[in-house]
C-alpha cells in the first residue's frame, strides 16, 4: 500500500504556454512560423442504462476529437500561406480533376510513388491518396527548452484557412498572422 508521501508529486514546475514546437511534414515553411498550436478536446459518448429508478449513464464506446488549430505568421513572400493553399486546394479540386493528381504527384511533401499511382482519371483501381494527408506533432518543451512530451497527430489534412488582412490605414506594424484548422485520425501524446 502507497503511504502518503508516495502520493506525492516529484516535479513542481508549471506547464508554460509558450515553451512548445510545432511540426508537420507537408508543411516544413510553417513550422517556424507558429505562434499557437491548440492540443484538441477528446471526448467519450456515454451511453444510458434504463431502470425502474434513476437511469445510469456509463461509457460508450467511441471517442471524438476536436479539430486542430494552428496559428501562424505569413512570411513576407506567403510562401508558408501558398504552401497550406496548394494543400486544401488540392484536396478540392475547384477549377480541374487533374489539380488533385498533380498536388499528389508533383507538389506534396508525403507523396508516394507515383509510377504505381493509377491517374484519377482512370476507372478502375483507387488512387493511392497517402501523399493527402500528413503527420505532424506538438513537442511540449521544459522550462528550459528540452522536449519533454510529444503529441503526435496521424493522417492530417486542413479543412480551413483563414483570410489575410492588409489595412493601409494601420499606424503600427502588425504582422500578418493566419490560423488554419485541420482534422486527423487520431492524436497520442508520448513522454520523451
Amino acid at each position: 500500500m502507497a503511504g502518503p508521501l508516495d502520493r506525492q508529486p516529484t516535479k513542481l514546475d508549471y506547464a508554460s504556454p509558450t515553451q512548445f514546437k510545432f511540426g508537420i511534414n507537408q508543411l516544413p515553411k510553417v513550422e517556424y512560423f507558429v505562434t499557437q498550436a491548440l492540443i484538441p478536446d477528446i471526448s467519450l459518448e456515454t451511453t444510458v442504462q434504463n431502470t425502474p429508478f434513476k437511469d445510469i449513464p456509463v461509457p460508450g464506446e467511441k471517442l471524438t476529437y476536436g479539430n486542430l488549430s494552428v496559428t501562424f505568421l505569413v512570411d513576407e513572400y506567403l510562401e508558408n500561406y501558398t504552401s497550406l493553399h496548394n494543400w486544401i486546394t488540392g484536396l478540392g479540386f475547384p477549377e480541374r480533376r487533374d489539380q488533385f493528381s498533380k498536388f499528389r504527384d508533383e507538389t506534396s511533401n508525403t507523396r508516394a510513388d507515383a509510377r504505381n499511382t493509377p491517374t484519377t482519371d482512370t476507372i478502375g483501381l483507387a488512387t493511392s491518396d497517402k501523399s493527402m494527408y500528413s503527420d505532424g506533432y506538438l513537442m511540449v518543451l521544459s522550462n528550459k527548452n528540452n522536449p519533454i512530451v510529444q503529441v503526435n497527430f496521424q493522417d492530417m489534412f486542413p479543412i480551413s484557412l483563414g483570410s489575410l488582412s492588409y489595412d493601409q490605414g494601420l499606424t503600427d506594424v502588425q504582422y500578418l498572422t493566419v490560423e488554419t484548422t485541420f482534422q486527423y485520425n487520431i492524436y497520442t501524446i508520448a513522454p520523451l
